[in-house]
């Protein structure tokens, strides 16, 4: 049987058989080719088993980085579910406060309010103020039929309304629009009457004054300006009919 061996085998061979020759006893074969194919046989396990080891090795890292991207990839999801339940809390909790805002505006409509009246405050009940308004933006549009007949339920309905020395002024501006003179000037002279501390009641004062000059009443009107400057010489009206006074002399 004849094998070929490497330049490096046959040294390694050389050396073996010299140190066989050496320690052995003289009827001792040498190393033949079955030990040294043995041992290359040995060898080559050794590695592959090596190999194997070094490829689970790889593998095992891999599964871990690939679980740990999955681990990764699960803990942005669950962020991103976190933020969008975060903004689902905020609009939530949003979304109750306007209603218990708008719940509670709702209920005040039916609850009395405190307001301030032409700088007179007093008690308002559920109502009055939209049905002043109303009546007023009649009004303001020049519908002046049905803005008296509005001003004159809205007397009758609220009788203890803060609005009431305001709403009768208007009446009175209405029937004026309306050249009801008598009208208005009984309904401003009401409101003189009943109301002599509220700030329309010099106002009323001088619209009738302004009445009676109109109808040619001279000297009731100069009595009434006087009254206005007797009784309300502080305010702005005063002056107003001071002016006047000067003009009937």
């Amino acid at each position: 049987m004849s094998h070929r061996f490497s330049p490096l085998r046959a040294a390694a061979a050389a050396c073996v058989a010299g140190v066989a020759f050496a320690a052995l006893p003289a009827h001792a074969g040498i190393f033949d080719d079955d030990q040294a194919r043995q041992a290359i046989l040995d060898l080559r396990a050794k590695t592959d088993s090596l190999t194997n080891q070094l490829s689970a090795a790889q593998r095992t890292i891999l599964d871990q980085s690939n679980r740990l991207d999955q681990l990764n990839q699960q803990v942005a999801t669950l962020r991103g579910q976190n933020e969008d339940m975060a903004n689902q809390l905020a609009t939530l909790q949003k979304q109750q406060k306007d209603y218990y805002t708008d719940l509670d505006t709702r209920l005040k409509k039916f609850e009395p309010q405190q307001e301030t009246v032409d700088g007179m405050q007093g008690t308002v009940q559920p109502g009055e103020m939209d049905a002043f308004n109303a009546a007023s933006q009649q009004f303001r549009n020049g519908d002046f039929k049905n803005a008296a007949a509005s001003f004159r339920s809205f007397i009758a309905k609220f009788p203890q309304s803060p609005y009431q020395p305001t709403a009768q002024y208007w009446l009175g501006n209405a029937l004026y629009a309306l050249k009801d003179y008598k009208g208005s000037t009984a309904t401003w002279q009401n409101v003189v009457n009943k109301y002599p501390q509220h700030p329309r009641a010099p106002e009323a004062l001088l619209a009738i004054a302004n009445n009676q000059i109109e109808q040619g009443q001279k000297a009731a009107a100069k009595r009434t300006l006087e009254q206005v400057v007797s009784q309300y010489g502080s305010s702005d009206v005063a002056q107003t009919a001071q002016s006047k006074l000067s003009q009937l002399k």
